[in-house]
């Protein structure tokens, strides 16, 4: 069994009061221009979704570099919402970004735009402490110069309700590795391992202390490894996909016994948008889906329903298992607490991992050519260096 609560009383809470004369309906009615970074990334893409449909009295900003990772692809749906709002910058380009400040006066920023692959990082960790580092300060500079900011909300003196929101998104990698028992929790002391989970911590650091020192109104959420519709394929879960559908090698570090906890990206989205419209200021939430999988059993339940669907014999697939050589610092274990989301927020996880990987499933077989345009170019370079050749 891998489906693990700890700890979680799963009930509804109706409502959160924020001060006398404000409640969570009303908490973000100043908040006009929502400007969501890195919003047609994996993650990103399906945030701004949830945004643009929920709030139509809110415009929202893509505002994406479209690197390797971005694919307005993934928003074709979106192009003529009147509330949806693409600007193409980079964050690392300060200019850049005052032109989308100055246009769009944004109200409130999620900030999504990260380089996040653990691999990519170990090869060149300048790009990730560029983008996650000083991109971050970039958009923290922007927010300190257009929003009015009070000292007095320093030392985490917010008031209970808000003008201003700097939403940071962040990975459970910052806290490190674990060992057999345990489990991340909010509190739970920096430890990270690589140049990306370095980069990350970095990131969040630097939010805090300008909510500490400029009284820059944020929050912070940590979350488990994403899966789901119009990911990468240079993650896990579609790599796998894809490969299989190309009867290519699947490659597996070390001895496969890698353990991690996921989340479907839907539920993420879904826990997103209720820390922006419910969360407290200065507060962090561990975002986790409560399932643990060693990759190994993972790629065999993977390898089991792709097989069922392509109507293949039963583990015919699984002769393209291929063990290789381990990453430099690979983090052994990671696991999610997620009750204070739950038990303050009232979010919980909608899927199990068996039903949200069935659904990313039937989402890369029906989307054959998205996939097809997206492994191309640079990619197969990429893929060519990081695994045939190890």
């Amino acid at each position: 069994m891998h489906l693990f609560f700890p700890n979680v009383i799963f009930k509804k809470i109706n409502s959160v009061t924020f001060g006398k004369d404000f409640r969570h309906k009303n908490i973000n009615e100043f908040m006009k221009n929502i400007l969501i970074s890195g919003g047609a990334g994996f993650i990103g893409s399906h945030v701004v979704r949830k945004f643009v449909e929920k709030y139509p009295d809110k415009n929202i900003i893509n505002l994406d570099a479209l690197t390797y990772a971005g694919n307005l692809e993934n928003l074709r749906d979106l192009e003529n919402a009147p509330n949806y709002f693409f600007e193409k910058a980079d964050i690392t380009q300060i200019e850049e970004l005052k032109q989308v400040f100055e246009k769009h006066q944004p109200d409130a920023v999620i900030h999504l735009a990260a380089e996040s692959h653990v691999d990519r990082s170990i090869q060149d960790p300048m790009a990730f402490i560029k983008t996650n580092v000083q991109g971050t300060a970039n958009l923290l500079n922007l927010c300190r110069d257009f929003w009015s900011l009070n000292p007095e909300y320093s030392h985490g003196n917010f008031p209970n309700y808000r003008e201003n929101l700097f939403y940071h998104i962040s990975t459970d990698e910052v806290y490190g590795s674990l060992g057999e028992e345990g489990y991340f929790v909010e509190t739970t002391p920096y430890d990270p391992k690589s140049p990306y989970s370095a980069s990350k911590a970095a990131s969040d650091h630097l939010v805090r202390a300008y909510g500490n020192t400029y009284g820059l109104p944020f929050i912070i959420s940590n979350c488990s490894n994403n899966y789901g519709p119009n990911q990468f394929p240079e993650k896990l879960i579609p790599l796998c996909i894809s490969n299989i559908l190309n009867q290519k090698p699947l490659p597996i570090y070390g001895d496969g016994k890698y353990t991690r906890d996921w989340l479907y990206v839907l539920d993420h989205a879904e826990a997103i948008e209720t820390i922006f419209r419910k969360g407290k200021i200065a507060e962090t939430y561990n975002i986790g889906g409560f399932n643990e999988w060693k990759n190994i059993d993972l790629i065999k339940e993977l390898i089991r329903q792709v097989d069922e669907k392509l109507g293949n014999p039963e583990g015919a697939s699984e002769k393209l298992l291929t063990f290789v050589k381990d990453r430099p610092g690979h983090d052994r274990r990671y696991a999610i607490d997620a009750t204070k989301i739950n038990r303050e927020l009232g979010w919980k996880p909608s899927v199990t991992f068996e039903e949200g990987l069935s659904q990313t499933i039937d989402w890369y077989l029906e989307n054959e050519e998205w996939l097809k345009n997206v492994t191309s170019g640079t990619y197969l370079e990429y893929y060519k260096k990081q695994y045939l050749s190890r």
